[in-house]
């Protein structure tokens, strides 16, 4: 028997995405957030309430990047969380974060998380907060690649638990996609 717990926001895995941005001054910021996924072929959506510095780099800029955290940076990805760009100009830094310019968009790249979207920005909702661009290049550290591919294992993302407010790490294989189901 299943309970009821009435209308909320839970959803499991909930990707735990690092937002980076420049300023107009081009100081890099970097954000924590949980709701966002894939939009569309090459495209990602996200999120972002408008009273984020975040929000309002993008709108200016037009791009960012988007970084999946990892275990091995849990608590500096919670500080640029927690943390306001609003409040702290130096956030990205007191994270222990470094930044490579995109090449392909006018964003940074955060040097020690390991899986990085570079997007353009499509559109952004200054009411709601929801955001789409599009996916320009996708670049992952050698460290996290098996065979030349995004090993999962070795990448050691975290999911965001809304229920209990924890961060999980993903990676244990249970199946093959496009395959398993063939035996039914």
């Amino acid at each position: 028997m299943k309970k009821d717990f009435g209308k909320q926001t839970i959803l499991y895995p909930m990707p735990v995405l690092i937002i980076a941005t420049y300023d107009g001054d081009g100081n890099a910021n970097a954000m924590n957030a949980a709701w966002g996924g894939i939009h569309d072929t090459n495209q990602i959506g996200i999120c972002i309430d408008p009273s984020h510095k975040t929000a309002k780099n993008i709108e200016l800029k037009k791009a960012f990047t988007v970084s999946l955290a990892d275990a091995s940076h849990v608590k500096e990805c919670d500080y640029v969380g927690i943390a306001s760009g609003n409040k702290v100009t130096d956030k990205v830094k007191k994270a222990g974060f470094t930044v490579t310019k995109s090449e392909f968009v006018d964003a940074p790249i955060i040097n020690e998380l390991p899986l990085c979207l570079e997007c353009e920005l499509v559109s952004y909702d200054s009411q709601t907060g929801c955001t789409v661009a599009n996916i320009l290049n996708v670049s992952a550290d050698e460290k996290v690649l098996t065979e030349g591919k995004i090993d999962a294992g070795k990448l050691e993302a975290i999911t965001y638990d809304p229920v209990n407010h924890n961060y999980i790490k993903l990676g244990e294989i249970v199946g093959k996609a496009f395959s398993d189901g063939k035996d039914l």
